[in-house]
Parts: C-alpha cells; sequence; structure tokens
C-alpha cells in the first residue's frame, strides 16, 4: 500500500486522510499541503487505487482488510493516536477505527458519510464504476465533470490534477486508475442498506460532519438524526452540493483547519 506523506516526519500531531471507493490519496494534496504545517500528513491509496497493488482475491476489497491495512499503516509510522478525514468510504473506515476500544483515533472528521447509506445510493455509485476508455486526458477529466457534479467549483488545474492521478494510460486508451473488480464487489453487495448507527453510537471522540445538502449518500434524516444524538458534533453543510464535497476550495480547507484547531 502506498501513502503519500506531507509535513515534518517527527510531528507528533498526525491526520490520516482516505479517500473514497474509486479514488485515491492524491484528492486530499491541496488540504494536505494546507495542513503540514501543523500536521504530518499521510494520505493512502487503499489496496487497488492509484499506486497500490491490487489484491489477489477481489471478495478483499472489504472493511476487514481495510482496517488490518490501516492498522499496519499505523505500525509502520510507529504512532498511537492520530486524527482522521474519510471522504465517503474513508469515513466508514474512520467510523469503524473509532468505535472500536482504546481506538487510535483522536478527533474524527466525515466527508460526506454518516450512520447510514441507502441500497439505492449505492447501486448508483456501482454502476459509475464501470471501465471507462477515453482517446485523451480532456474527455477523462469530461466523465469525471459528469460524475462527479460535486466538484464543480474546482479550477482547471484541479481538475487536470485528478484526472492525472485518477487515470492511467493503457493500449485501449485512458482508464480509470483503480481496479475494476472493486465496481463488480460494489454491484454484488448493493442489495443492501449499510447500516453503521450501532458503529456510530459507539465513537467518543469528537467529530466534525461535512455534508452535502444535496447528497443521496447521506441524507437530511441521516444528519438531523446524528445530530439529535450527538448535539456535540460539529456540522459543516454545503448547499446545492452533492456526493461529494472536494475538499480542494479554500473555504473547505479553512473550516477544516479551523476545527482541527478548536476541538
Amino acid at each position: 500500500m502506498v501513502y503519500h506523506e506531507w509535513g515534518n516526519p517527527d510531528n507528533e500531531r498526525v491526520l490520516i486522510c482516505v479517500h473514497g471507493l474509486a479514488r485515491n490519496g492524491r484528492d486530499f494534496d491541496d488540504i494536505a499541503k494546507s495542513l503540514s504545517r501543523e500536521y504530518r500528513v499521510i494520505c493512502p491509496d487503499m489496496p487497488g487505487r492509484g499506486e497500490s497493488d491490487w489484491l489477489a482475491n477481489p471478495a478483499d476489497y472489504a472493511m476487514p482488510q481495510y482496517l488490518s491495512n490501516i492498522m499496519l499503516l499505523l505500525a509502520r509510522l510507529n504512532v498511537e493516536k492520530v486524527d482522521w478525514l474519510g471522504t465517503s468510504m474513508g469515513g466508514i473506515i474512520g467510523m469503524l477505527l473509532a468505535s472500536m476500544p482504546h481506538s487510535p483515533i483522536r478527533k474524527l472528521i466525515l466527508n460526506d458519510i454518516g450512520a447510514f447509506v441507502s441500497q439505492a445510493s449505492l447501486q448508483r455509485i456501482g454502476e459509475y464504476l464501470l471501465p471507462q476508455y477515453f482517446e485523451n486526458p480532456e474527455a477523462a477529466t469530461a466523465f469525471m465533470q459528469d460524475t462527479y457534479p460535486g466538484l464543480k467549483q474546482l479550477n482547471a488545474a484541479q481538475w487536470q490534477h485528478l484526472t492525472k492521478h485518477g487515470f492511467k494510460q493503457v493500449e485501449q486508451g485512458w482508464t480509470q486508475h483503480y481496479d475494476p473488480a472493486i465496481g463488480d464487489i460494489t454491484r454484488a453487495t448493493a442489495d443492501q442498506d449499510v447500516d453503521l448507527w450501532p458503529v456510530w453510537r459507539a465513537i467518543q471522540c469528537p467529530q466534525m460532519l461535512i455534508w452535502g445538502e444535496a447528497s443521496d449518500i447521506l441524507t437530511e434524516a441521516t444528519v438531523e438524526q446524528m445530530q439529535q444524538e450527538n448535539p456535540q458534533m460539529s456540522l459543516y453543510s454545503l448547499p446545492g452540493v452533492p456526493h461529494v464535497p472536494s475538499l480542494m476550495e479554500e473555504a473547505h480547507i479553512h473550516e477544516v483547519t479551523q476545527w482541527l484547531r478548536h476541538h
């Protein structure tokens, strides 16, 4: 498993940033650069994504494998406590880890993921995880812009960055930089809701929830129930933004930085 590192390696304040289902650790470059003044920032490419190896058995693209990868990463980094920023899938991994007794997570930021994910939204994600081939990077970027409307505020350089790290060139053209088996396993398991309420209720650390108000992955009903059950949780709402907020915009980076400083 490859990881990207920012900031002073001797800094005891460590922030782990984990990406969404079909994304990679380079999604966090902008926020990692900004936070690297205060943190040692670690952004892994989870197995099967980006520069990390693909798993031999597609059935292993699941939470037990990811948790063991993260525990190995923490051992490798030789750190006992970390703050966690997780986008979508990365947030689910964070919730599972934060819910454990003696969890290494001190503070938890969830980006557009909560204690419940509907079957319908999982099916939608499974459908766009089919391998696609594009003649050039520009066509790949256009596909990204259609697939991730939550990123619509990004500038041309940021889109270029996401395309560069999210696609690779093969014989048939430019294609997504992840193991297509991830899509297969997602479609195969998208027949039921993901209910994480018992997991989420076990979390003791401070939490920040980032919510794209137009998200189908994190609904208003889920957000309201999370707020009722944990009034201490900080909510950062982004009106009109669908799944998933980029965390690449200055306003996003500012909010996350301020919350980490003051909680």
